[in-house]
């Protein structure tokens, strides 16, 4: 079975999966929180090399207050603890998004994180946090503005390869698959740029009951699918 080198998951569910246990929505966070470290080891076991993660968009935060309070402590505690996971897996993190509207100290945990684990050589595992597709191009772009009127970037027409090097993804490859867990279809804003040939699969589970297998069932269908990238297959 080939084994997709980029896999992305928007994880979905967390709170509708504490509501159906009599729990508070932020109970389903927490659990989610726990089974993204379960799912990064499982990855790196069956050969993934790149796992990227939608825990935090930039639309979140119309949620109410308490829930995005009780996320932003949640995303202290897993900062912290993930330098000693991140070690234990030889994994290196990044986040990807608008870090500046977070607090100072999480920007702080997460450039500590992400200097702690740089020349770690496991999984490269992505979080994205205050992210948002739209948000990153638009950032992309007035990056690209400022360094043009600096001399920085030549004045010929932008290439693809161009533009993604603007990107915050643009130190590693396109996700060959993206998974959405908990039923929803939609890409809510997630890598539109980056999934433009990803295949999508998208599961009934919520995230916090994901598991090896169900990670396994989205790698079987992305085996069964025939790519031909606008081509026309050979009889």
């Amino acid at each position: 079975m080939k084994i997709p080198t980029h896999v992305a998951i928007i994880l979905d569910g967390n709170g509708r999966w504490a509501k159906s246990k009599g729990m508070p929505r932020n109970y389903g966070h927490t659990q989610g929180a726990k089974n993204v470290e379960i799912i990064c080891e499982e990855a790196w076991k069956m050969g993934i090399k790149y796992l990227t993660v939608y825990a935090f968009s930039t639309e979140n935060w119309s949620r109410p207050k308490s829930e995005v309070d009780a996320l932003m402590k949640l995303l202290r505690n897993y900062m912290k603890n993930c330098i000693k996971t991140a070690h234990k897996n030889h994994m290196r993190v990044r986040v990807i998004g608008d870090k500046s509207r977070l607090d100072e100290d999480i920007q702080q945990r997460i450039r500590e994180l992400e200097e702690e684990t740089k020349d770690n050589d496991g999984l490269n595992f992505q979080i994205a946090i205050n992210y948002g597709s739209r948000d990153e191009m638009l950032r992309a772009m007035n990056r690209m503005a400022a360094d043009a009127r600096e001399g920085r970037l030549a004045e010929t027409p932008i290439t693809e390869e161009v533009f993604a090097s603007y990107l915050d993804t643009r130190e590693i490859p396109d996700p060959d698959l993206l998974i959405r867990t908990s039923g929803e279809q939609r890409i809510s804003n997630f890598l539109l740029w980056q999934i433009a040939y990803s295949e999508l699969y998208f599961c009934e589970v919520s995230w916090p009951d994901f598991s090896k297998e169900e990670l396994e069932k989205a790698i079987a269908d992305y085996n069964r699918r025939d790519r031909r990238f606008g081509g026309v297959k050979e009889e």
